[in-house]
């Protein structure tokens, strides 16, 4: 018997020739799944970087003494993205390294830490990032709240050594 073809319409790539044909959606959504999870590594990554840091707050504190160098606390967390994006365009950059690790004991403290809730509480950590400069003996000489690009961190370290030339 003649049996009547009928177009499959079980499947919408199949042209009228029997050839397949292009599926937009297909590929733009599998475009934008490889350009999200692109974008979300980027915004989780970050690179290592070769400053100086301190174990804790106290080896900090007996290095900057021992020194004579002021020390850098860096108030971060695992969770915090603005730090992470800190840490991947400020601590990474060769610059940042060489002027940190020339002049300032520098601390990486994570407020989530159980082991950092004093020195947390001393300087009213609120949130993070935030960055204080202090003399070697833990007196703040300059803090910045939130995150900050490579040319305000080193104007803000900058402006340390102007109020350090005035003191003496």
């Amino acid at each position: 018997m003649n049996e009547l073809k009928t177009p499959d319409t079980a499947n919408p790539t199949l042209l009228s020739d029997g050839k397949k044909g292009f599926n937009f959606w297909r590929f733009f959504w599998l475009s934008f799944l490889v350009v999200s999870l692109a974008y979300a590594w980027y915004c989780f990554y970050v690179p290592s970087n070769r400053v100086a840091w301190a174990e804790n707050y106290n080896d900090a504190q007996q290095q900057a003494a021992k020194d004579g160098k002021p020390m850098i606390l860096f108030f971060t967390s695992t969770w915090c993205v603005p730090c992470r994006i800190m840490k991947r365009n400020v601590w990474a950059d060769e610059e940042v390294t060489v002027a940190v690790n020339a002049a300032f004991v520098p601390v990486a403290i994570y407020v989530d830490d159980p082991n950092a809730a004093e020195v947390v509480q001393r300087y009213g950590v609120g949130f993070t990032p935030k960055t204080i400069v202090t003399d070697s003996q833990g007196n703040v000489l300059q803090q910045t709240d939130g995150g900050m690009g490579k040319a305000e961190f080193l104007e803000m370290l900058d402006k340390r050594k102007l109020f350090a030339g005035k003191d003496d």
